[in-house]
């Protein structure tokens, strides 16, 4: 049965992905440190780990497996989903693969080193916005609907 995973601390998209889940009856669950409420919803599991760097992260990649959906914008953890089998997609509806994780980890490793050299040099992407929720909502849908 296919599960869908939310690396919840800082997700955008979870009452997107708790729609989804419920109208296709996916379990999802929500990984995080603490702060959220539990959901109402009989299909939306909260698991809370314990606090400290990347613990969330390691759940999720300790517990997903193939045919599952793992959503999460940390490419570390994606290329570890990825390699457990599981179907990777970003907050913006990215769907991540083997093919593409690599040269993403190669950019996200030396944009770090550049932001290392140069203190001055600001970084940052475009604000999240209605139409990265859309594609979203649609990217979800289609790994949900088609699975293993």
């Amino acid at each position: 049965m296919t599960t869908l995973f939310i690396d919840a601390d800082a997700c955008p998209v979870k009452a997107e992905a708790e729609r989804v889940a419920t109208r296709l009856k996916v379990p999802m669950v929500l990984v995080c440190n603490g702060g959220l409420r539990p959901s109402p919803n009989p299909l939306v599991f909260l698991k809370i780990v314990d606090e400290g760097p990347d613990m969330a992260d390691r759940w999720i990649a300790d517990n997903c497996t193939t045919g599952d959906v793992v959503v999460t914008s940390d490419l570390p953890l994606a290329d570890k989903c990825l390699k457990a089998g599981a179907k990777v997609l970003q907050h913006n509806g990215e769907v991540l693969s083997i093919a593409n994780i690599g040269p993403r980890l190669a950019t996200r490793d030396l944009m770090s080193d550049i932001r290392a050299a140069d203190p001055f040099h600001q970084g940052g992407g475009r604000a999240f916005g209605k139409a990265d929720r859309a594609r979203f909502l649609q990217a979800l849908d289609q790994a949900l609907t088609f699975r293993n």
